[in-house]
């Protein structure tokens, strides 16, 4: 199972519904850990240092920050960018394809769009 963090502006009901769905899934929120208004760069920087895949809707700044930590060859363990405009049934349904059949390692330096 992947272990997971979302950002701050990550739709709370997409949460939610993965937890009915998955009860044991191991995803934390930003805010939960301390977080909170942080930059992506440090968000980014948190998640690598505590194993994590990246959750994020933000599709303007977040995906720059994850190749900038690839070129300078820092670890990235992955980042799904799933849009804001995906209904939340599709969101969460692609998310719990990935977090059940997908191994945390084949992530690594990957940035992920969802839709799939």
């Amino acid at each position: 199972m992947l272990l997971l963090l979302s950002d701050e502006n990550f739709n709370g009901d997409i949460v939610r519904g993965l937890f009915l769905r998955q009860p044991n899934l191991d995803l934390v929120r930003v805010q939960d850990v301390g977080l909170r208004e942080v930059d992506d760069p440090a968000i980014l920087n948190w998640a690598a240092n505590n194993g994590r895949i990246v959750l994020t809707h933000d599709r303007a700044t977040m995906p720059n920050f994850a190749y900038e930590r690839l070129l300078k060859t820092e670890q990235m363990l992955g980042l799904f960018v799933v849009n804001d405009r995906m209904p939340i049934r599709q969101a969460i349904d692609e998310l719990l394809l990935l977090i059940t059949c997908s191994e945390q390692d084949e992530w690594k330096g990957i940035v992920l769009y969802l839709p799939l």
